[in-house]
């Protein structure tokens, strides 16, 4: 039987073909698995004999990379890595990559659908007409977009992608970011508080770390004084969902766009499941057939890279620079993942 030079599996998925994988990892002589596991005993006893991991929902812990001897690599088929504790990979000299731009268009779009559909209560009147009621005055007050305010919470490439196309509504747009020093000169740039007080829309655009995990709470909600649509297409963690409840109850928003949850799929008894103004789509925001496959190539291609020496497109944990458990020289020449 023929030795593969590397073992790389797939710890979970649910893309329904890994043709793309294999295609890649053929390429380079590696014997590819796919082994559907998420949890962390399973991930210690199946994974143990892997060179590199491509991974979806499974979660990482300390003690998973402290039992995982041979693995270099740890390659997220997504843009987040919450699921990863990156100080361990790090410490054990594991490299984790992501893909931070196979849905750009994608969810840009589909936050930008969610604005739209909850400005013009497309959802209400849909229910409304089927249900044998034919009445526009049911939804009003309607407003027109143009010359309102959309405020940003993130201002990375999909915020930036976000930005243009409600501009081009006839919009201005207001950002917060942290880590972002200059952006276009279309966008202003300001603190947290300022885009709760002026944005008549808002959108959530950051990721879920220990400083954005509900970042949206209830002492947010009291800032908002135009009473904003809030859209979240990023991770549902970031809005405190009951005090987002709550505000909803209270009239402090308008309404919301959500297709990221807290708890996903949503317990049938949450109050969001009920309220008119709220849209709801299942985490969807990243799907088309275009970028699945930009994704699942691309992911499985920063491991390979590693595997043959070559720093990913993408490492996340830049402190593992100078001390990987690949062969790999010390100077990265990758683009920093913002």
């Amino acid at each position: 039987m023929k030795q593969h030079p590397y073992q790389v599996m797939i710890t979970d998925c649910d893309h329904g073909s890994i043709e793309e994988e294999r295609e890649e990892f053929s390429r380079i002589g590696a014997e590819l698995t796919l082994v559907q596991v998420r949890e962390e005993k399973e991930l210690i006893s199946v994974c143990k004999d892997a060179d590199g991991l491509l991974t979806q929902y499974a979660l990482f812990t300390r003690k998973v990379f402290e039992n995982l001897p041979k693995c270099k690599v740890v390659s997220r088929y997504g843009v987040g890595v919450d699921s990863i504790d990156l100080k361990a990979a790090t410490d054990l000299g594991v490299i984790v990559t992501n893909v931070p731009d196979y849905c750009i268009d994608e969810v840009a779009n589909h936050a930008l659908a969610l604005i739209l559909a909850l400005v013009r209560k497309i959802a209400f009147f849909d229910r409304k007409v089927k249900s044998n009621q034919w009445d526009f005055r049911q939804g009003v007050p309607i407003h027109r977009i143009q010359g309102k305010t959309l405020g940003l919470i993130g201002c990375g490439k999909i915020g930036l992608e976000v930005a243009k196309r409600i501009s081009a509504c006839g919009a201005k747009v207001i950002a917060f970011d942290p880590y972002v020093q200059k952006t276009t000169e279309e966008i202003e740039l300001t603190d947290l508080e300022t885009v709760l007080e002026k944005s008549d829309f808002i959108s959530i655009h950051c990721p879920l770390n220990p400083s954005t995990r509900h970042l949206i709470k209830e002492e947010e909600f009291k800032k908002m004084k135009k009473k904003p649509f809030l859209i979240n297409t990023s991770r549902g963690p970031i809005i405190d969902e009951k005090a987002l409840v709550q505000a909803l109850a209270k009239g402090q928003i308008c309404g919301a766009g959500l297709d990221v949850l807290e708890n996903e799929p949503p317990d049938l008894e949450s109050p969001l499941l009920k309220m008119e103004n709220v849209i709801l789509s299942p985490h969807v925001g990243f799907y088309s057939v275009e970028s699945i496959s930009a994704l699942k190539r691309r992911a499985a291609k920063n491991v390979s890279e590693v595997l043959m020496g070559k720093w990913p497109y993408t490492v996340v944990n830049q402190e593992v620079f100078g001390k990987t458990r690949a062969p790999i020289p010390p100077h990265p020449g990758v683009n920093e993942v913002k």
